[in-house]
């Protein structure tokens, strides 16, 4: 073990519940703030690439992750209006998982998992609580917290989102999140008829796609070029929703439209992405995640890369001399992946709102999709 003996995780998503696991497992005191006293994870379900089941199973959470979530095989394309298959692409099983490499959880259902394992894993988890200062010197860092307790560490890991008070305390010039002109609707459905793995539908600034979540229950992602970031208000979901399935008469989309009510777990999103620069740290203080790559889900590895990060991050902490060649090795290791997901979703998304060249558009996907798979 090198210089950190004792590290602070701010923030329990993914990202940071992921860095947590391996670190305590790896013999260092490990201390996790979460700001939601309910440990909350919002959403519906969420796409995964095989490259994330990998990441399960080197946090040991793979066989929780079969007995709860769902892994298919596939994409398969269907005309709008009367769902004819347009074209089935293979989607190849990520080696060490044994399963195939299209999978979807609900999010609540993962979070979960990822809190038992980090439970279990020996670290001391705070809830409704967070950073109140950060005071560095050469030796570490003084934590004060918004409990009014303190403490000392030899790092902490800033995991604490897209919105990270940890980056705008750290980094006040960092770059906003930037909306890329689309939003996305998410529900929660029993699985139609014929559905075995993830279906989309594209329209004309609009494309469905319905993945299975577990054994009988699926999630529908509805994304629309929106040129506004818009506000929409929790009780009118239902009926914006609605209307945009009305644009594709598709039978199995009128079905699931039909079968849709304020218990499907409707969620609105407006999309957006953010790079940070490196460094990605200041000091002793690293971020990791969505607090410095937060991408739309074009590719489906948002949660990949963050929970990377913190595999990644804990890795070489624990094996660097010091704090400051762990972070250095970490950055080296982590940029050309990240900054590939966040620029080719985007680019994605740009080609979708502008109508440009599909052919550019499958181009991309294989050579992420390709990407993804390579070691991290």
């Amino acid at each position: 073990m090198g210089e950190a003996k004792k590290v602070l995780v701010i923030g329990g998503g993914f990202s940071g519940m992921s860095a947590a696991i391996m670190l305590a497992r790896g013999g260092i005191e490990t201390d996790l703030v979460e700001i939601d006293a309910g440990w909350r994870s919002y959403g519906a379900g969420i796409s995964l690439h095989g490259a994330t089941l990998r990441v399960f199973a080197e946090l040991g959470i793979l066989d929780a992750f079969k007995a709860t979530g769902a892994a298919t095989d596939g994409l398969v394309v269907r005309m709008p209006h009367n769902d004819e298959v347009i074209v089935t692409i293979p989607t190849p099983p990520m080696p060490g998982t044994g399963l195939p490499g299209n999978a979807a959880i609900m999010r609540p259902a993962l979070a979960a998992i990822l809190a038992e394992a980090t439970r279990a894993a020996g670290v001391s988890v705070r809830l409704g609580c967070s950073f109140e200062t950060l005071a560095q010197d050469e030796a570490g860092v003084d934590v004060t917290f918004t409990d009014g307790s303190g403490a000392r560490y030899d790092a902490v890991i800033g995991a604490d989102g897209l919105y990270s008070r940890t980056r705008a305390m750290l980094m006040p010039d960092a770059p906003c999140p930037e909306y890329v002109g689309q939003a996305v609707w998410r529900a929660e459905m029993a699985t139609p008829e014929g559905i075995e793995t993830l279906n989309m539908w594209l329209g004309e600034g609009l494309k469905v796609g319905i993945n299975p979540v577990s054994h009988g229950r699926s999630y529908m992602f509805v994304t629309e070029d929106r040129p506004t970031n818009d506000w929409v208000e929790a009780s009118d979901l239902l009926r914006q929703m609605t209307a945009l399935l009305d644009r594709f008469p598709s039978p199995i989309l009128t079905g699931v439209q039909e079968g849709l009510s304020a218990d499907s777990k409707l969620i609105y999103r407006p999309l957006e992405k953010m790079l940070l620069p490196q460094p990605w740290h200041a000091g002793r203080v690293m971020l990791i995640g969505d607090a410095v790559h937060a991408t739309t889900p074009h590719l489906g590895a948002g949660a990949c890369i963050g929970m990377e990060d913190g595999l990644v991050i804990a890795e070489e902490l624990l094996r660097a001399d010091t704090v400051a060649e762990a972070f250095a090795a970490h950055e080296a290791r982590r940029w050309e992946r990240c900054s590939m997901v966040v620029n080719n979703s985007a680019r994605l998304s740009e080609i979708e709102v502008t109508g440009g060249d599909q052919q550019e558009h499958n181009a991309i996907m294989g050579r992420s999709m390709m990407a993804l798979g390579a070691p991290v």
